[in-house]
């Protein structure tokens, strides 16, 4: 873990929205603006992609964000890449020490194979990923969805390879920074999920503040 305060005051960012558990969120950051996401009430996953804002093409890669790394959990000093390898934003402050860019977003689907096929109508971070696409722009699609991360969430990986859902290590108001390095588009679904510890069953709001470098 790689844990590092942020220097930066709440009074001066230029932005301060607070986001209810399952709503969604879309936001284009320009290059050297810092977004902080705040976890206010401890233990919620919030899914987020990663476009170039200029070529929405051009998504978020985990594959090329872990092997930048050499590691494959995100925190303080992690760049964020895309598929191109551009680096498109980079984590400058971290108070919780460990997020999830492999463990993926639920969906119904997901929720009918992993737990039951009658929870299949839940509310879920792929449907919320969907409306704010189309929301964004004409012709996003499902094609257009890309793997994405989940910050705070503890998804640790066991000797045999296999995934473990288990508890998150943050806590009330611990949150992470990232600074964009690129004319990046944010699309956040604040997780719903009932079902397993990522929200230790009880989804809650976040904050979220943008500076001006």
């Amino acid at each position: 873990m790689a844990l590092m305060e942020s220097f930066r005051k709440t009074e001066d960012a230029i932005y301060d929205q607070i986001l209810p558990a399952g709503e969604g969120w879309t936001h284009a950051l320009q290059p050297g603006q810092i977004l902080r996401i705040i976890d206010l009430e401890g233990n919620q996953a919030v899914d987020t992609l990663f476009y170039d804002a200029d070529n929405l093409e051009d998504h978020y890669s985990q594959a090329a964000t872990i092997t930048g790394q050499h590691n494959l959990y995100l925190t303080t000093g992690t760049i964020l890449r895309a598929e191109s390898g551009k680096a498109l934003l980079r984590i400058v402050a971290d108070t919780c020490g460990r997020h999830d860019t492999i463990g993926g977003a639920c969906s119904a689907q997901s929720n009918g194979v992993r737990y039951d096929r009658s929870l299949e109508w839940m509310h879920n971070c792929r449907d919320t990923f969907m409306l704010q696409l189309s929301s964004y722009g004409e012709g996003l699609q499902k094609r257009n969805l890309a793997p994405n991360i989940n910050f705070f969430m503890n998804v640790p990986v066991t000797p045999n390879g296999s995934l473990e859902f288990r508890d998150g290590l943050s806590a009330p108001n611990r949150y992470v920074e990232l600074e964009a390095l690129a004319h990046t588009l944010v699309l956040i679904s604040n997780c719903p999920q009932l079902n397993n510890p990522c929200n230790a069953y009880n989804p809650t709001p976040i904050r979220l503040l943008i500076w001006e470098n």
